[in-house]
């Protein structure tokens, strides 16, 4: 009986054993603190990737290239500085019209158009020999004329416009007083006219210098318009008005 009730007994103390034994892995292996008298589950911090010394020499190595950039950002800023915008051209109307005055197409040339230089010294050069020719044709036919009205026979300036076959009792008198009078005052109108056109030339040369100058930036674009509307004109002679066209033009 003895052996018997030591067998349970020995049983018993096996069991709990057992039991206290499964009791405790099922403790240990649970995350909840079953002791508290409010079970919560603990906080597990966050793993992290790279160690704080790490990350902080990240940080300076960050700021140590920031500081590195500013000044390559700096002088691309301060070349972009040095590259100066493209001047725009603006004339100034009085100083082209003071050095056209001194001297005919120095207008044009300060004005950037040089097209036009050729033009005004041709025009000049050509007026310029037209004045000389004429006033020397002028001077020849003067004299002559003066050796036909003095009726002195050593002085015949006059027949060296005639060929020398050509005998002095065979021409009229009075037609020559008249020839030589009238090719004398042709010579000395068409001097005058050359003389009066290389004044319009210079006046023309200031004129258009200070034009130039003042519309160098006027707008020339093609916005040229036209507009056409029926429109009712009073008459003065009339009760009833006439019926006709408007038009304006829009720049």
């Amino acid at each position: 009986m003895d052996n018997r009730e030591s067998q349970k007994k020995l049983k018993r103390i096996s069991r709990l054993t057992l039991l206290c034994a499964g009791m405790l892995v099922a403790m240990l292996a649970s995350s909840f603190n079953v002791f508290s008298n409010t079970p919560v589950k603990p906080y597990r911090p966050e793993r992290r990737s790279t160690p704080a010394v790490t990350q902080e020499w990240q940080d300076s190595t960050v700021t140590e290239l920031q500081i590195i950039d500013e000044p390559l950002a700096s002088d691309t800023t301060a070349v972009a500085m040095t590259v100066e915008p493209t001047k725009i051209f603006n004339p100034d109307p009085t100083r082209a019209v003071w050095l056209s005055a001194l001297f005919p197409g120095l207008g044009q040339v300060y004005n950037r158009r040089y097209w036009k230089l050729p033009i005004i010294v041709g025009g000049f050069m050509g007026l310029g020999y037209a004045t000389s020719w004429n006033n020397g044709m002028l001077r020849d036919y003067s004299r002559a004329y003066a050796d036909v009205m003095d009726n002195d026979p050593s002085t015949k300036s006059y027949m060296d416009f005639f060929p020398p076959t050509t005998k002095e009792e065979d021409l009229n008198p009075t037609w020559l007083q008249n020839t030589f009078k009238s090719r004398k005052d042709y010579y000395r109108r068409n001097r005058d006219l050359c003389i009066i056109c290389i004044v319009g030339v210079y006046l023309l040369a200031m004129v258009d210098a200070y034009v130039d100058a003042s519309l160098s930036h006027f707008d020339i674009s093609p916005s040229l318009t036209m507009d056409v509307a029926p429109a009712i004109i009073p008459d003065a002679r009339d009760k009833l008005p006439g019926l006709g066209l408007q038009w304006a033009l829009n720049f």
